[in-house]
């Protein structure tokens, strides 16, 4: 199963108000058969923006900081006295 992006969310939104206002048409003309598959296309509408939500609500950020490289990097030696005196 996919899973919605949430950057699409504002597009499904459109989506789902203009199944609204379709639903609302095909009822004041009683069109009962296209009003009804609108309604199936609207609760999935309405789930995927729920299902947006959710993935929302658990995406989390966490900063880690910088690494620190000295304790990995090994010996480091900024005296050239002592450099030109190893053997």
């Amino acid at each position: 199963m996919l899973r919605p992006d949430p950057e699409a969310k504002p597009r499904l939104v459109k989506i789902r108000d203009n199944l609204i206002d379709r639903i609302k048409e095909a009822e004041s003309h009683r069109w009962l058969g296209e009003a009804e598959g609108l309604k199936v296309s609207l609760a999935g509408a309405n789930a995927k923006l729920a299902e947006m939500d959710q993935i929302t609500a658990r995406r989390t950020t966490t900063q880690l900081g910088m690494p620190s490289f000295t304790l990995a990097a090994g010996r480091t030696n900024l005296d050239p006295e002592r450099t030109s005196k190893i053997p």
